[in-house]
């Protein structure tokens, strides 16, 4: 097998697959990793020297080996290296495409009559791969004239926009479901045990200083109450968390401290679990009670109850009084 693959592609192609298995596993950045680490730079330095090395004594021993034969040997040994039967069908295809060409001895018989500057013509047959080739192109050419003159098929503008459409979607359906790219219009109220326990961490190690670990409230607001100073629901404790408090004596900004989005939502989901919770030590309440506008408040809901209980009884009245009628 080496000898039907000669050195020059042989040494590169083992070369650049070395290079590659290394570029795979090591870690480099967006750099490659020979110039990231010039170590490596070396080693496959020495690599490529190693298999030049490895062809020049191969092919010492294989001439000294070849020195030493009788002549028939030789003669049988060189008919050896010249046949190559992995090659009989891949030549027969190609001897068949390539067609019957004259060869240069007899290119007299088929000089055509003109003569441009000393420039001879000569009538060859095109070769059957050409022929072949021109024939593809022409029942190529009719079937995309069909499709896309006759039946009005969606041509390449067409599908880039429909592809650009499904990509932006895909794009908002991926800021939607991921958790590291949420902001203060898309975050939602974490509730799995995991966003919880890392809210808690991070709570613990900043907030805990000025809002007591039971949140109870000290240099910071009483978090168990239903007051809030900025606003409270997970999009208004978000963007309290992320862009600090008020002014002056509010909280610091902790996305500029280094928290990331995901984090911020879920130190805001952890700090809506102490809504209703009892501290030993709560603090007086600050700010206005938050009402969440979009949830639908119990007296709004009794409301709506009398409301229906009333026309359910006036309905009631009517039948009893028109029954009461068609009796008399």
């Amino acid at each position: 097998m080496r000898h039907l693959i000669p050195s020059y592609i042989r040494v590169p192609v083992i070369f650049f697959t070395i290079a590659g298995l290394v570029e795979y596993f090591v870690e480099s950045g967006d750099k490659p990793a020979f110039i990231e680490q010039p170590i490596i730079l070396l080693f496959l330095l020495l690599v490529l020297l190693v298999l030049i090395g490895i062809e020049g004594i191969v092919g010492s021993l294989d001439n000294i080996l070849f020195q030493s034969l009788d002549e028939k040997s030789k003669e049988r040994y060189l008919a050896s290296r010249t046949k190559s039967p992995q090659f009989t069908k891949a030549k027969a295809i190609y001897s068949k495409l390539l067609g019957k060409q004259k060869p240069i001895e007899e290119e007299g018989e088929i000089i055509l009559d003109h003569n441009y500057d000393g420039i001879k013509e000569l009538d060859n047959n095109l070769p059957p791969w050409w022929v072949y080739s021109f024939y593809i192109s022409i029942v190529f050419a009719v079937i995309y004239m069909v499709r896309y003159h006759v039946f009005n098929a969606d041509d390449q503008f067409v599908e880039y926009e429909i592809e650009y459409a499904e990509a932006n979607a895909a794009i908002e359906e991926y800021k939607r479901t991921a958790k590291g790219l949420v902001d203060f219009n898309t975050v939602e109220l974490l509730t799995e045990t995991s966003d919880l326990n890392a809210g808690k961490k991070i709570f613990e190690t900043n907030c805990v200083a000025c809002h007591k670990a039971d949140g109870g409230g000290s240099i910071g607001p009483n978090l168990t109450d239903k007051h809030w100073i900025l606003g409270g629901g997970i999009k208004n404790v978000f963007k309290t968390v992320s862009q600090g408090g008020r002014d002056g004596k509010g909280m610091i900004s902790w996305k500029k401290e280094g928290l990331s989005p995901l984090e911020i939502a879920q130190v805001a989901s952890y700090v809506l679990q102490f809504q209703g919770t009892t501290p030993a030590e709560p603090k007086a309440a600050e700010g206005d009670i938050w009402v969440d506008e979009n949830a639908e408040s119990p007296e709004n809901m009794d409301t709506e109850s009398t409301e229906e209980s009333a026309e359910d009884s006036a309905e009631e009245t009517t039948d009893t009084a028109e029954t009461v009628v068609s009796n008399n």
